[in-house]
This record gives C-alpha cells, structure tokens and sequence, in this order.
C-alpha cells in the first residue's frame, strides 16, 4: 500500500500542476490577453483539460485505487492507513469516480464552449443583447445536462452539479433551508422598508477612480493579503484563482454606481485568497489543498467583506483614513452616517452590489432559475423574462436591461452550473463560524477595532483554512462548531445587526 499510495500522490501532484497551469491560462484571458486571440485560448485550455482528464482516469489510477481499498462503499480506502492518507484517497477517488463517467471528447468540447462562450458574453453584456449569447448558453447547457446525465449524482437533474461544488449537498434538502430562508429574509426586507432609509446620498458624491484603488490597496495590505504570494488586478467580474501554493491572485473592478463596491469586492476576494494561502505544509500542493467545498469557501470571504469589512468596529479604526483620502466627499459625513450608509438595505439590481439582507435572495433567484433550466420547464430563449418577473417577486424591482439583469453573472457563461447556491451558503456557515469565533475570542470586536486582523486570521487558520479539503465542510462544521450547519445562526446575525441599524 506504500508504494501504490507514493505512486499516487504523484499523479496527484501532476494534476494539480497542470490545474494551476490551466488557472493562469483562464487568468490572463479574464485580465491581459488580447480579444482576437481568445479562440486559440480556448484551443488551449480544450488541450489542458483534455491531458488532465486522460490522466485522472487513465485504468493505472482506478488499479491503485484499488490496491488502497477505495471503492463507492468505502471511499476513504484501507483503515489502516493515516488520517491524512485516506482523507486524500477520498478526495481522489470522488474526482476520479466523477471524472470516469465523462468521455475525453466530452470534457474537452465543454472547455471549448466554456472559453468561447465567456468572450461571447463580456461582448452580449457590453452590447446589452441576450440574444447574442442565447446561443452559446444553450449548447453550455446541453453539454452540462449530457454531463449530469452521465455522472447521476442524487435523484434531480440538477443534484449532479450542485454536488460538484458542495459535496453530499442535493435539491431537495436545498429546497427546504432555502424555502425557509427566502421568507425570513423577505419579511425583514419588509420591516427595514417600513422603518424608513438610512441617509445613503453622500455615496452619490465624487470618489475618483485613481482614489478607489488606492484605498483598496490601503486595506489589502491591512488585512495582511501577502503580495510576495499574490497580487490585485482587474477583471470585467472579480474573482480569486490559485496558480500555485505561493501565488494567488484577486482582482476587483472600478467605476460602479456605489463606489465602496470596488473595496468590499477587494475585501471579498482577499477573503477567498487568505483561505487558500492557509493551507497546512502537510497538505500544500496536493490535491487536499483546495477549499472544501464552495459554500464553505464563500463563508471566508463574506465573512471578511460583510462581518469584519461592513462592521462599526473596522470603521472605526479606517473611517478616518478613508475621510483623509477622499477629502470633502467624506468630510461632512460622521463615522455613523457613513457606517449605516454602507450597510443601507435597498433592493437592487446587480447581485456582486447587494446588502447582506437582499443577497442571498438574489442567489435563491439564480438557483430556481437553474433548476427550472435544468428540468426542461424553462427555455433558454424565455430566461430574460423569467428572470425579470422573479426580481420583481423577490426584490420588488425589475431590470432595466439584460445587462443588469440576466448578463450581469459570468458564472453561465463558464459553464458554472450549480454553482450559485454555493453563494448563499457561505451566508449560513460564515455565520455558524462566526459565532464560535466569538465565544472563543471575547474582545474579537476590539482586536478589528485596532486593526489586529492577525487574531481572526489565526482563529480561521487553525480551525478552517490548515485542514483544506481533508474534512467535508459539514464535517468541519461540526467539527468547529459542535452543530451541523443551522441557518438560524445567519438570520439571528442580521436581525441584531439590522435592528441597530434601523432601530427596529
């Protein structure tokens, strides 16, 4: 078992650099690359996928998995070998097993659609034309279902993909915490409406672009992101991508309507990126260091966006260099107004720009969307329809054009079905975690409040980000927390924190 476990650790670390291979490949499309050369781009990530495909269900893999005991009734392998081993032999014989169902041309004309149909989409968003991306959306979607068919995770369509990005998760249970959870959010949207708005006008005033990124990276660099193992550019939609154990970029995006998108999408990403540079010696570079799962991913970089980033306590330490940077537009404004400004609850259009209250409803959108896609009850061609008729069922509002409303994601684009609930999830174990780290931390408040970021970092390192993918995320739920994972823990947070805010 020695050798066959050495034998496969090192196909492991081969797939995990032509992974990062692959990543910087995506990443210099979405930041640097120039638009005619986007279809060879989208030649060479077909190949990449192609090469790693092969090599994870190339017959040597499954013969030493099997050496090692692993099989669908015991996944971990051999009992007798160490934690760490059959924790990794897990997460191999999971992307293995998935892996095995999809044939290589299969793979690889995904990847090619993926890459086509992202270019096709920056241009659609740009041009304000669904239309133009319908097409590549419906063979994105067509590959995808052939894929889930093939795969047959759980007993819905759908549950093959959610599965792909939060294991063991499947609709069905989705259906009931987000049922429950789409009208406790709806009734305190209701309430904070009724209380009347907080004064929210001095974000209408000048903040020059030029300013934006340098506070940014003002509070990157406060928040301890370590730019000798990272660094921040910018993307028509932001995102985090690992190249490797010691480069993890982020990027953000300038000129929104609110002009604090751009630092709390900073400070959102940052979140993701300490994660993944958070991994244990043990485990760096092989295939357990990765998050766990995405929900579990997104509770750390909401967690630093909304928690930490939209907290009084943070302001206080930063609100007075954010005045000393933007001058008179801030000027007038005290540290009250602005807090309760930043944290206004006003339904909106573009998710990435959402409050905490309206943001998992924008997800809770995305996913019935998904599903109904998915069954065949909806069609590609009636998406923008839909998707305004449910804004306004959710939201109260209604797009004012697909831009802002069904192009506004580039999640479909890539082929990232299933992957938006994920988002809403972080919500409810970022909250569960949170409240933990309070009870073992009492002066969290204080620490942030001076600007010692190093004690929730430590706390998130020791307890999250060291064991990568080596438990399940509702392992490590329980794990942290000694409960599996309760939405109840996300709505009791934005109750108190919202009844201060509006005096509820």
């Amino acid at each position: 078992m020695n050798t066959a476990m050495k034998e496969l650790k090192k196909v492991g670390r081969e797939l995990t650099l032509l992974m990062n291979t692959a990543a910087l490949l995506g990443w210099d499309q979405e930041t640097l690359i120039p638009e005619k050369a986007i279809p060879e781009r989208a030649e060479q990530l077909a190949l990449m996928e192609g090469i790693s495909h092969a090599k994870l269900t190339d017959p040597k893999v499954g013969d030493l998995l099997d050496k090692l005991g692993a099989d669908e009734k015991s996944s971990s392998g051999n009992e007798n070998l160490s934690d760490e081993d059959r924790a990794y032999i897990r997460v191999f014989y999971r992307n293995y097993h998935r892996a095995s169902c999809l044939p290589s041309d299969l793979v690889e004309e995904m990847a090619r659609a993926s890459s086509l149909g992202q270019s096709v989409w920056v241009q659609a968003r740009k041009e304000n034309d669904f239309g133009k991306f319908a097409p590549a959306l419906e063979k994105i979607l067509g590959l995808n279902r052939e894929a889930g068919r093939l795969i047959n995770v759980g007993d819905h369509p759908y549950d093959s993909f959610l599965d792909e990005y939060e294991p063991g998760m499947r609709k069905a249970e989705l259906d009931v915490t987000f049922g429950a959870l789409k009208e406790d959010l709806k009734s305190l949207v209701k309430r904070i409406k009724d209380a009347g708005q907080v004064e929210m006008g001095f974000l209408k005033r000048d903040y020059p672009e030029e300013l934006q990124e340098k506070f940014g990276n003002y509070i990157l660099k406060e928040l301890a992101y370590p730019l000798d193992r990272g660094r921040l550019d910018v993307s028509t939609h932001p995102f985090t991508t690992t190249l490797g154990n010691h480069d993890v970029r982020i990027t953000t995006r300038y000129g929104e309507p609110n002009p604090f998108s751009s630092l709390f999408s900073i400070i959102h990403e940052a979140g993701h990126g300490l994660y993944e540079l958070g991994f244990s010696d043990e485990i760096a570079g092989n295939i357990l260091a990765e998050g766990t799962s995405l929900g579990l991913h997104e509770s750390q970089s909401r967690t630093w966006e909304n928690m930490i980033g939209r907290s009084l306590p943070f302001w206080e330490k930063y609100y007075p260099e954010a005045q000393k940077t933007y001058g008179n537009a801030l000027s007038d404004i005290s540290l009250e107004t602005f807090y309760k400004g930043i944290n206004a609850v006003k339904p909106s259009l573009i998710r990435v720009d959402a409050d905490e209250v309206t943001y998992s409803l924008h997800v809770i959108l995305r996913y019935e969307l998904e599903t109904a896609l998915f069954e065949g009850t909806l069609s590609v061609n009636d998406l923008p329809a839909a998707w305004n008729a449910k804004m306004e069922e959710l939201l109260g509002i209604r797009p004012d054009s697909d831009a802002n409303g069904v192009l506004q994601d580039v999640h479909w684009s890539v082929g990232l079905l299933g992957y938006f609930p994920t988002y809403a999830l972080g919500n409810l174990y970022g909250a569960q975690f949170m409240d933990k780290a309070y009870k073992d931390v009492p002066d969290l408040d204080d620490q942030v409040r001076k600007g010692n970021h190093a004690v929730l970092l430590e706390w998130l390192r020791e307890n999250i980000h060291k064991h990568g993918s080596a438990f399940t995320a509702s392992e490590l739920c329980v794990n942290v927390t000694g409960k599996p994972l309760d939405a109840s823990y996300f709505t009791q947070y934005l109750n108190k924190k919202y009844g201060e805010v509006y005096g509820l």
